[in-house]
């Protein structure tokens, strides 16, 4: 990953693993970084390679290799890197000597299952998290009621729920009387618990199973695999299947 100096301190931060450019903004916001012991709040502050950058009394330094990771998230673990009242961090489960660099793109919730992918591109993370970019995100869900398809058509329409925007689902396809497979494009929080909570239903397992062309197929609960960069090319272009 060849970095040309003087880079903006949001782009150094992301490509030292602190986060998509929009998440290490706030960092910078919030009065966390330095540059060389001086606080900077400026989003436009650049930065040389001699610089010393810290992100509270972190070292930020950028890798020299970008990472992708695919990773079978587990039920029980959280995706954020740290959290007082959390013990299991999905990270910690890609066992490699980097794995302080990588951070999650998007999120699947405690409760939640399944394909997330982590690396240490803030760059390509921000691409495929922007609303903009419309990338699918397919998840197979189980209830413990019996799934009405009105209900379902209903939130291909748009449902209103706790904001001024519509919860809205792709598609969906019943596997049976409570599984179904249901798409998303955006992700806002706990959508899919909040739409299936609207219409009275109780999820007992949500696992996301997609992410573009990027499959979870068979890779093992707890274990993860790398992204090759075919795959990320194809997941920026758009390529859902």
């Amino acid at each position: 990953m060849r970095i040309e100096y003087p880079i903006r301190l949001q782009s150094y931060l992301a490509k030292s693993g602190f986060g998509s450019r929009r998440s290490c903004e706030t960092l910078i916001s919030e009065g966390r970084v330095s540059v060389n012991t001086r606080i900077v709040v400026e989003l436009g502050t650049k930065v040389d390679a001699d610089d010393v950058v810290m992100v509270d009394d972190i070292l930020a330094e950028p890798a020299d290799r970008t990472f992708y990771y695919a990773l079978n998230k587990p039920k029980g673990y959280v995706c954020t890197n740290y959290d007082p009242n959390e013990k299991l961090y999905a990270r910690d489960l890609i066992t490699i000597p980097e794995n302080n660099l990588l951070f999650h793109v998007g999120r699947l919730d405690k409760e939640s299952s399944g394909l997330i992918l982590y690396t240490n591109d803030g760059d390509v993370a921000q691409k495929i998290m922007h609303p903009s970019s419309q990338i699918e995100k397919e998840y197979a869900i189980m209830t413990n009621e019996p799934i009405n398809r009105v209900d379902l058509d209903e939130a291909l329409r748009g449902i209103y729920i706790d904001s001024q925007k519509p919860y809205t689902i792709k598609h969906f396809k019943l596997q049976s009387k409570r599984w179904v497979l249901v798409t998303l494009t955006e992700g806002k929080n706990r959508e899919l618990r909040k739409i299936f909570s609207y219409f009275g239903y109780t999820i007992q397992r949500l696992v996301r199973i997609r992410i573009g062309p990027i499959q979870l197929e068979d890779l093992a609960e707890g274990r993860y695999r790398p992204v090759t960069k075919a795959e990320i090319t194809a997941l920026l272009e758009g390529k859902n299947v």
